[in-house]
């Protein structure tokens, strides 16, 4: 747990089972709620590969859990390989980066700050 820009948050390991759908999300939400936490930053290791594969449904599966529980979702890393070859989920990630709920940052300072404005 670190309060980033005057909020608690939960920041989950690098190491460690991917997120790779709604029951890690959940056991994530779970956590969190059990903290007191309000956000969760999850590395882009964590992430499976299918996460970024938009056709394949896990993000939106795991956003719209952290939605539902009023949790926001931070990734917190490098994207811009996985955004190269994917025009929509560059799209995706301009969007999220806008809104409230999910953000993409390159690391905690970052995360911070958003969270602080």
């Amino acid at each position: 747990m670190q309060e980033l820009g005057g909020v608690l948050v939960m920041v989950v390991a690098a190491e460690g089972e991917a997120v790779a759908g709604e029951r890690q999300a959940l056991d994530l939400l779970g956590d969190a709620y059990h903290q007191g936490a309000s956000w969760v930053a999850v590395p882009v290791q964590r992430l499976g590969a299918e996460f970024f594969r938009l056709r394949s449904g896990v993000a939106g599966a795991v956003v719209q859990k952290f939605a539902q529980y009023r949790t926001g979702l931070a990734v917190v890393g490098d994207v811009a390989a996985h955004v190269a070859g994917s025009e929509a989920l560059r799209d995706f990630v301009r969007e999220s980066n806008r809104g409230l709920q999910l953000w993409f940052v390159a690391d905690l300072p970052e995360l911070a700050g958003r969270l602080a404005a």
